[in-house]
């Protein structure tokens, strides 16, 4: 696997991380100074500083061919977004929003990996330019996960991830040859979704700032708003319609659209991720629009759309509200937990367990049941109408299994915080699935994470990146056998 203790190909691309992150700084430092508001110093300085200590690394780490083994690959993965999100976190702590340094880096981490959960109380009162860097980091976190997703995990072997490495061959070969166009072409197609989202935000009543930011975090499926009560605050039918459209397409693996705009339209609706993801959004729904006319007495119209946003938003790991679900009662409480924890497609921007892994765990036991039936037949499990890899379902059980250890260890960890039972749970489950809100009266939709205490939001900080770099990437860290030669 090669050396692990060589960091400079490490550093120098952590280096050009955070210089590309300085650079996005300028961005609300600008809007900032544009509405007259003093925290452009802020964001100026710590532009700065990060600008700084990325040269620094670059410069310091240069190599004529920098390559990368798989372990520094490993490496590379976790400290790219730990460190990212230390730097992220310093316009949070040095505003005036009171912030903590462990509020700041739990903000930026729920930025980066798409979450959507917050620590800041009085969104509408906020500075243009806090307002501005939580929706930019949404988005840049977005378009990196796509990428991790889509070059990286597989060539890891992360989850069962390798079954993309094997199909993305095929597949990118014949949309486009190399990998670095392939990048280039996704990263072209997440600017155009942003683009139209934003432009339909406007069209719908939304102030051009607020159709930007809600545009960049709609499709990094994150979640972040710039109002306390998140959509819920524009009171808007076509707004909630639009937002509910788009978290489906940033839900849908990305690759797929490349074939579709090279006229393969058909390869979407022949994917089977895709149909098992529209089935659970069936799912979503009916279940929670027959519950709320059934026991909430709520209108046929009322229901559907409340139920289509809120539950597609909990599925996609979005996050937005329009209501407070958690008070829905008995049944949509459990629907929303297991919407939380499925996700949506891989080589998307969601999170959770992913679509892929439930079909190869549903064929895997289909094929073991077959088996206890036929003892002496011979019974193949496929996945999108292919032999599914001998390596590829032991990897989706081990990953299976650690999430739910992981949520596990999470959640008591929690709850020897002090916090109770809804929260702890409720708080491991939306952290390690990236999701957002959770569930009851302190960190459920009309309430946030600020009256934790710091040792939860730095648990749950390590939870958000546990579950957004898929487990395995940031667990073999601490085997020490990773660590020898």
């Amino acid at each position: 696997m090669g050396s692990v203790r060589d960091f400079r190909p490490v550093l120098f691309v952590v280096g050009i991380l955070l210089i590309t992150l300085s650079l996005a700084m300028a961005l609300p430092a600008i809007a900032d100074a544009v509405t007259g508001d003093p925290h452009w110093r802020v964001f100026l300085a710590a532009s700065v500083f990060t600008l700084f200590i990325g040269t620094c690394l670059v410069l310091s780490n240069r190599m004529r061919e920098p390559r990368l083994t798989v372990r520094q690959a490993f490496v590379l993965t976790t400290l790219s977004w730990v460190v990212v999100a230390a730097f992220a976190a310093l316009p949070f702590a040095f505003s005036d929003l009171n912030l903590s340094y462990t509020d700041g880096y739990f903000e930026a981490m729920s930025g980066l990996t798409t979450t959507g959960s917050t620590v800041i109380v009085g969104l509408d009162q906020a500075p243009t330019g806090i307002l501005l860097w939580r929706a930019l980091l949404q988005w840049l976190g977005g378009i990196g996960i796509i990428v991790t997703a889509i070059a990286i995990l597989p060539m890891l072997r992360i989850g069962g991830m390798q079954l993309f490495h094997t199909e993305s061959s095929d597949s990118s070969e014949k949309v486009l040859p190399r990998a670095a166009q392939l990048a280039g072409a996704i990263g072209l197609v997440y600017l155009g979704l942003t683009v139209s989202n934003g432009i339909a935000y406007w069209a719908a009543g939304m102030t051009p700032f607020e159709a930007a930011c809600h545009a960049m975090t709609t499709i990094a499926t994150g979640g972040f708003s710039t109002s306390d009560s998140s959509l819920g605050h524009f009171k808007n039918d076509a707004i909630e319609g639009i937002a509910t459209i788009y978290m489906v397409l940033g839900s849908l693996p990305f690759v797929l659209y490349l074939q579709a705009a090279r006229g393969g339209w058909g390869a979407l609706v022949r994917d089977t991720q895709v149909r098992w993801f529209f089935g659970l959004i069936l799912f979503a729904l009916l279940s929670l629009a027959g519950w709320l006319m059934v026991a909430n007495d709520a209108a046929p119209t009322d229901a559907f759309r409340e139920a289509a946003f809120n539950g597609i938003s909990i599925l996609t790991g979005t996050g937005y509200s329009t209501a407070d679900f958690s008070a829905w009662g008995t049944f949509a409480l459990p629907v929303f937990t297991l919407l939380m924890f499925i996700g949506g497609c891989t080589g998307s921007t969601t999170g959770g367990v992913k679509v892929f892994r439930m079909q190869v765990l549903a064929s895997t036991s289909l094929s073991q049941i077959r088996q206890l039936i036929q003892p002496h037949g011979v019974f193949i499990s496929k996945f999108n109408r292919r032999p599914i890899p001998a390596s590829v379902s032991p990897a989706v059980m081990g990953f299976f299994f650690l999430f739910v250890v992981s949520f596990g260890l999470i959640a008591m960890g929690l709850a020897l915080m002090g916090l109770d039972y809804v929260t702890s749970v409720s708080g491991a489950a939306t952290a390690i699935a990236n999701v957002g809100p959770g569930l009851g009266e302190t960190i459920g939709p009309a309430g946030s994470f600020q009256p934790l205490p710091e040792p939860a939001k730095w648990l749950l900080s390590a939870a958000m990146l546990l579950g957004r770099l898929e487990l395995f990437t940031v667990l073999v860290l601490f085997v020490p056998r990773f660590w020898r030669d």
